[in-house]
């Protein structure tokens, strides 16, 4: 017998057991896949006024809701809809809630392609305004609202440097001046952050990420209430940018291993973060994890744990920098990261940051390899 809903309560119920309705599929204890574009309508059923749940699969299908209302429910959410990849989740919640002539306020060490969506595409073609405050403080979101803001867009912790916005403040801030929130909740999870229940009204996620957490799959996903998500929806099925049903179902089973998962990448990290920090040749980790942090008390207030990317700066020139990055066996270089493997960036022009995604491999073995390379710095 399925689980009834009312019983499915936890997170790790949702993760497990919400959606899986074994009499409905034939007793299989996994999801099936379903992969037609289209539901015929029974003939008997035509005149009814209310229209059947599945229709054209650039609308809705049933493997992709099951992934959907697990998302919602690990949000808190009262809907979920999932994306082809988390810049189409990213571009339709801001395309849902804007129009020419008005003003958003962006947190600049967000993502770098949500801030060219924003600015190569919103403000340059469509006469949008955008002001960029690194958000660390609720006097920052007050002095860059104006009279035509109608988003803020949040990412916490943000991509590089790891920095914290107090979404409950922000929100209130919001909700006081009419202004939608946007939060990309990407490196926390649902597991480790529920901006909804802090007041956030739209919370985004690259789902490649850890949720995916296999290193295959292209999704998003955005989680809200309604009637913020019906805007979303009618977007999402104009510009035809629904998440198919195969990486839905490898997005389903992702998010059976992912409380597990992220225990593991938050142990690992924490060893890393911390040696790093003590390293002579670091001069400073940015890591929501460690005391140090200079948010610390924020993270520990808003979020339950602390996942595995980090950055930090070394004691270096660029080119030092770029050849500690060269030396490095066990960390592949890429941009993305949430996955089993560890990941690395290349510093940019001038720059001596690092990022790292700490991956499912020994923490032994990762930290020998980057003691190694530390050390060689200077030789």
């Amino acid at each position: 017998m399925p689980h009834e809903e009312s019983q499915i309560t936890t997170d790790l119920d949702i993760l497990a057991h919400l959606g899986d309705e074994y009499e409905l599929y034939q007793g299989a204890v996994i999801p099936p896949i379903f992969m037609n574009s289209l539901h015929v309508t029974p003939k008997r059923d035509i005149d009814c006024e209310s229209p059947r749940k599945y229709s054209y699969g650039r609308d809705s299908n049933p493997t992709t809701s099951v992934f959907e209302r697990k998302l919602a429910a690990l949000e808190r959410a009262e809907r979920a809809l999932a994306f082809a990849s988390g810049m189409a989740a990213i571009s339709a919640a801001l395309l849902a809630n804007i129009k020419a002539g008005d003003h958003i306020v962006f947190v600049d060490t967000a993502y770098v392609p949500t801030r060219m969506f924003i600015q190569d595409e919103l403000c340059a073609k469509f006469g949008l305004e955008a002001t960029f405050i690194t958000g660390d403080n609720i006097k920052e979101w007050e002095d860059a609202t104006r009279a035509n803001t109608t988003v803020y867009y949040l990412e916490s912790p943000s991509s590089s440097v790891f920095s914290l916005q107090d979404l409950r403040a922000v929100s209130q801030l919001a909700k006081s001046r009419g202004i939608i929130t946007i939060i990309d909740n990407s490196w926390a999870t649902p597991l480790y952050q529920k901006p909804i229940t802090l007041g956030i009204d739209l919370s985004v996620h690259t789902v490649s990420k850890y949720i995916g957490g296999h290193s295959d799959i292209i999704a998003g996903v955005v989680a809200g209430n309604e009637p913020l998500m019906s805007k979303v929806h009618q977007i999402r099925a104009i510009y035809g940018g629904i998440l198919q049903p195969m990486e839905a179902w490898l997005a389903t089973r992702g998010l059976r291993s992912l409380a597990v998962r992220l225990q593991a990448h938050e142990k690992s990290a924490g060893i890393v973060a911390r040696r790093l920090e003590a390293h002579r040749r670091v001069l400073k980790v940015n890591y929501p994890g460690l005391d140090s942090h200079p948010q610390r008390e924020l993270a520990l207030r808003q979020m339950k744990g602390a996942t595995s990317p980090l950055s930090f700066e070394l004691d270096c020139d660029n080119t030092s920098a770029r050849q500690f990055v060269k030396r490095l066996e066990w960390f592949n270089v890429g941009p993305s990261w949430g996955g089993f493997e560890s990941m690395v960036s290349v510093p940019r022009d001038q720059s001596t940051l690092v990022r790292i995604h700490v991956g499912l491999e020994d923490v032994e073995t990762l930290w020998n390899d980057l003691e190694s390379s530390l050390d060689k710095i200077g030789e």
